[in-house]
């Protein structure tokens, strides 16, 4: 099975909610706290160092949305 095929299979289980994930409750990982830094900044937003992996992603996504990084899609093209 493809990755396409895979991701939109019903029951699928490559997008969960972070408050799902088994490790969610772990430390963010090394990549999370580097990239929310950097969201941080552009955002001019302070950076909670002590965040879970689930926290870490969350933040990240609400960084993303605010400041437009990250939401490109396969084409190059930003969102609308």
């Amino acid at each position: 099975m493809d990755k396409q095929t895979q991701d939109n299979a019903q029951g699928s289980n490559m997008v969960k909610d972070p408050k799902d994930w088994t490790t969610g409750d772990e430390p963010m990982t090394g990549a999370q706290k580097s990239y929310l830094k950097t969201l941080a900044e552009q955002a001019k937003e302070p950076v909670d160092e002590d965040l879970t992996k689930a926290e870490a992603s969350e933040r990240i996504d609400e960084l993303q949305h605010r400041t437009g990084r990250g939401l490109e899609d396969q084409h190059g093209s930003q969102r609308k």
